[in-house]
């Protein structure tokens, strides 16, 4: 299975006994933007909740990737094999639903893919909808394995100004990383890591699905960013929206990525970077 599903895709191989799909839609975005499909899902799909069984929510900073027990345990909760395919989505064609493959692959899961414009897609292509529903599924015997290389931590980030071993990409909005934009979480500054590139995670969509691999080899193969054989660790505000950035990379790049789960809000927060 690609990484990359279209809705034709789905449609034929929605039925198959292997296949899990997951609408890890949120019901509205950082900056409150709301789905007009958030009542709608997919046939077969099962909610992926991102924010709480997904998250640490014990954490201070939002969207905090959870332990591998709580990982694994939802995962099960929602009739996940270790042999399953998994496809997933969300309501807004693509935001949400690559901080949900990101996951998996850091807790040991490969077989998983997009859908590539998510739900609006999958409506826009004649498909049929049910209401938005939770439902009890038979228990999955999905196992976790952290693989710690795919995620950054603070200090990991700290010691790297001084002695620089990746290159960190930046999604958020060109003014909020040249600090003139307001940040979503009001009590922080807004501003960029030293020495990190900003590819905010519009640059990588066109009408909700991603850019053609030509267009994405434009972008990242500006003159600005580091070659493609370089480590590459992506960061946004929380965590999320990098994932999109970072997906589209490795739609032409195979080599492994990081993500700065922390990201902005972490960074700002022990950097002392408040509004007081």
């Amino acid at each position: 299975m690609k990484n990359l599903v279209s809705a034709g895709w789905l449609s034929q191989n929605i039925l198959n006994e292997d296949l899990i799909l997951l609408d890890a839609s949120l019901p509205m975005t950082a900056s409150g933007k709301i789905s007009a499909f958030q009542s709608e899902m997919i046939p077969n799909a099962r909610p992926f909740d991102l924010k709480n069984d997904f998250s640490d929510t014990s954490s201070q900073f939002s969207n905090t990737y959870p332990s591998i027990e709580q990982f694994q345990q939802a995962a099960q909760k929602l009739g996940i094999n270790t042999s399953s395919k998994i496809v997933v989505y969300d309501n807004l064609g693509v935001y949400s639903s690559p901080r949900a493959w990101w996951l998996f692959r850091l807790m040991g899961h490969e077989n998983i893919a997009l859908l590539n414009g998510g739900l609006p897609e999958w409506i826009n292509q004649g498909h049929q909808t049910v209401p938005f529903c939770k439902e009890e599924y038979p228990k999955g015997n999905f196992r976790a394995k952290l693989r710690p290389h795919l995620v950054k931590q603070y200090q990991q980030v700290l010691d790297n100004i001084e002695t620089p071993s990746f290159c960190i990409i930046d999604a958020r909005s060109q003014n909020r990383f040249n600090g003139i934009g307001l940040e979503p979480r009001k009590h922080l500054k807004s501003g960029h890591i030293p020495n990190s590139i900003n590819i905010p995670y519009p640059r990588v969509l066109h009408n909700g699905q991603f850019k053609s691999r030509k267009e994405l080899r434009l972008i990242f193969e500006s003159k600005e960013l580091p070659l493609p054989y370089k480590e590459i660790t992506f960061s946004c505000g929380s965590g999320l929206t990098a994932c999109i950035v970072m997906f589209a990379r490795q739609l032409i790049y195979p080599q492994q990525t990081s993500l700065y789960d922390g990201s902005w809000t972490e960074w700002a927060t022990k950097q002392d970077l408040t509004i007081r």
